[in-house]
């Protein structure tokens, strides 16, 4: 009995808290890096109830660190009584200094961008995966498209069959 409410636990621990999928949309990503977050308690706490959106949220690069901008997290009324929340603040990201050399020098040299992909726990610590991302023109997103209909397609005749 007790070997079941762990399993869950460690499910919910590991659980997705938000994810981007206009992201895998807009860009091809390349590679991806888990990354964690410098938060606030109040942002903490909203995270763990599910209340952030990724999707016009981006990665900037300021003085050799990289900052999570636009992310927005709503506040919790009862957990921020003491604290002038700030629904959009710049978070801090905390990578390994070869992570951030090369994210630099793609970001500088190649022309990526890098672009949060999802936020999930992981050990009871919020981490976020970015991944170094290069646009899509429209013809690109018109063959993802084709692609995902065609292989929905021949799971139907393949479950038929």
């Amino acid at each position: 009995m007790a070997d079941k409410k762990s399993k869950k636990a460690a499910a919910k621990q590991n659980a997705n808290i938000a994810v981007n999928r206009q992201a895998t949309h807009e860009y091809f990503i390349e590679e991806r890096f888990e990354a964690g977050l410098v938060l606030e308690g109040w942002e903490v706490k909203s995270l763990r109830d599910g209340r952030i959106q990724l999707k016009e949220s981006y990665v900037g690069l300021k003085r050799g660190e990289a900052w999570l901008l636009g992310a927005h997290v709503s506040p919790l009324l009862s957990a921020s009584t003491h604290v002038n929340p700030e629904a959009v603040r710049p978070k801090k990201l905390l990578l390994h200094q070869r992570e951030l050399h090369k994210l630099i020098g793609s970001v500088e040299r190649k022309g990526y961008t890098i672009m949060p992909l999802s936020m999930y726990w992981k050990n009871g610590r919020a981490k976020l995966e970015i991944g170094l991302a290069k646009g899509k023109q429209l013809h690109d997103k018109r063959a993802a498209n084709k692609d995902r209909d065609w292989q929905r397609e021949k799971a139907r005749i393949m479950k038929k069959g």
